[in-house]
């Protein structure tokens, strides 16, 4: 064809009717690849959509949760409400660790409009997912809902949002996989995450996202971490790998292993650093007392291999699949690190430790009018750092004998009346020894505290004459 007869092509193209008839078909052509994306189930899009929530409500259950909160220096108590997935018959329910956290009582509410009471097995706050179970009636069976494959999903696969927005349940929004695996720095570890322009509002916590095959493809989480319209769900593979940790483990979590080592991909495009390769992750440093410092990991060492597996991390979202494999290794018992250190390989052998606990135990002094928190390596290393052991100021009720002494928010409690406290049931123990001698009126009226305030310690003395709480 020469260059006038392409021109003629390229005009009669672009002109009015051929865009008029263009534009007739790109619905058509929307609907078809929806009905290949839907495995080519039958009827029109309407159907395919109906189908797929009928499969999946009776499976959707609203939980309303009793929770305690000790943030403002004493134990409240506030309604929640949430959602969650049935996944198997005998009532276990798969939400989000949020949803149930510090929560006292849970009660559900089916599709059906049967309302259980509900016990939590555990919950994982790396993952924000908690597996809980409906108390039934023996020989009472609910609808599970199947769990997806590991690799189903892709962007542009119609998904749907099922829960209870804003505490309205039984509701279902609909949209598309933005991204299948992006990654959130600051969300979680283990895993990447859905993307989805699909409405995910406060209350669509822990309820499913399914495909238009009605399977799980993930767990709704926290909404809208960037405004507008775009939310967030917990992969289906997280949810295979999580549930049966939570079994076995209970109340301590999903008993991931710890290494403690801090890792970089070869293409950090945020930090404009680039590494020449194509294999292995960049160890930037170690936490202190940790099984990779104790193997004797280094900054700059090239991980290569963990037990002859081949680690790769070309990019931030590489790496909780990486850390993922660390977390499963068995807790005690020795690993192969292969390392790449001044050109030569090295094998390292580290002993992986059990995580244990993610967040510290928290208690409420009501005659002190300030609550403690357990000191935790993972939730603030900083005050790790500076004490191993021991529980930190968490809230200051205000007003109270605690807001004028000049105690402050993350102080940490050494002393109280001169006798040493590291543990939780030892500032119970000292509070309730104080308040039943004011009861009696034989109790010192001042309480001295010595506490650790950036390295620094400090004395504070606190008049605790005065009852702020209304009984």
């Amino acid at each position: 064809m020469d260059a006038h007869s392409r021109l003629h092509a390229r005009a009669l193209f672009f002109a009015p009717p051929f865009v008029s008839l263009l534009l007739a078909l790109l619905p058509a052509l929307f609907f078809a690849t929806a009905l290949r994306a839907a495995d080519t189930l039958p009827g029109d899009f309407r159907e395919i959509v109906n189908n797929a929530r009928q499969k999946a409500f009776p499976s959707v259950v609203y939980l309303h949760c009793v929770v305690e909160n000790f943030e403002r220096g004493e134990r409240q108590r506030t309604t929640t409400a949430g959602s969650g997935v049935i996944i198997s018959a005998d009532g276990e329910v798969m939400t989000n660790w949020h949803v149930v956290d510090h929560a006292v009582e849970v009660r559900a509410l089916l599709n059906d409009g049967r309302a259980f009471p509900v016990e939590i097995i555990g919950g994982d706050k790396d993952t924000d997912l908690a597996l809980v179970r409906l108390k039934l009636p023996a020989g009472e069976k609910v609808a599970p809902l199947e769990i997806a494959g590991d690799d189903t999903l892709q962007e542009g696969d119609f998904v749907m949002a099922l829960g209870a927005p804003w505490g309205l349940n039984r509701s279902v929004s609909f949209g598309i996989v933005s991204c299948a695996r992006r990654f959130l720095p600051s969300a979680s570890e283990y895993n990447t995450w859905i993307q989805t322009d699909a409405s995910i509002s406060p209350g669509n916590s822990g309820g499913p996202l399914v495909d238009t095959r009605g399977r799980i493809v993930g767990i709704n989480t926290r909404a809208m971490l960037y405004g507008g319209n775009t939310g967030f769900a917990v992969p289906a593979n997280m949810v295979r790998i999580v549930a049966p940790r939570l079994r076995a483990g209970g109340k301590t979590g999903a008993n991931w292993t710890w290494v403690g080592v801090r890792l970089q991909p070869l293409r950090d495009f945020q930090r404009n650093v680039y590494f020449d390769g194509g294999t292995g992750a960049i160890v930037t440093g170690t936490d202190e007392n940790s099984p990779a410092r104790e193997a004797g990991l280094r900054t700059q060492d090239r991980l290569i291999r963990v037990n002859g597996t081949p680690v790769t991390a070309l990019m931030e979202e590489d790496l909780p699949a990486v850390r993922l494999m660390l977390a499963l290794l068995p807790a005690d018992a020795p690993a192969r690190f292969t390392i790449l250190r001044d050109g030569a390989e090295q094998i390292l052998t580290v002993q992986p430790r059990a995580k244990g606990l993610v967040q510290g135990e928290e208690f409420a002094c009501p005659r002190w009018d300030f609550t403690v928190k357990a000191i935790n390596r993972f939730e603030v290393p900083d005050l790790h750092y500076q004490r191993a052991e021991g529980v930190y100021v968490s809230g200051i009720r205000f007003p109270g004998n605690a807001s004028g002494s000049g105690l402050q928010m993350r102080d940490i409690i050494q002393a109280v009346n001169g006798l040493d406290v590291t543990t939780i049931d030892e500032v119970r123990a000292q509070h309730q020894k104080t308040t039943a001698a004011l009861e009696t009126g034989k109790g010192a009226r001042r309480l001295v505290l010595t506490v650790l305030r950036n390295n620094q310690r400090l004395q504070i003395v606190m008049d605790i004459s005065r009852d702020y709480i209304v009984k």
